[in-house]
């Protein structure tokens, strides 16, 4: 049974590995973009505008740091999990 879910988690990581910088790319995308939409809105409703587009570069920009340090990660834990 552990061979099974060994192979369900590599597909898994896998899959994420390619989305998430397709991921990454959309949402700094979309943020740039809802951020110049928002200038061109009246003041009060601007703010929330700018939030929401910062928040999509910031996420945008996790996703990369994560998926590019995936690999140094998975290594690093692997290797804390050998016996000494």
């Amino acid at each position: 049974m552990a061979i099974g879910l060994e192979v369900v988690a590599s597909n898994i990581a896998a899959f994420l590995q390619t989305i998430a910088p397709i991921i990454s790319i959309i949402l700094i995308t979309l943020g740039g973009i809802t951020y110049g939409i928002a200038q061109t809105q009246p003041g009060e409703t601007r703010g929330k505008w700018q939030t929401a587009a910062i928040s999509m570069i910031i996420g945008g920009v996790i996703v990369m740091m994560i998926s590019g340090a995936a690999y140094i990660i998975q290594s690093t834990s692997a290797g804390m999990l050998q016996p000494i």
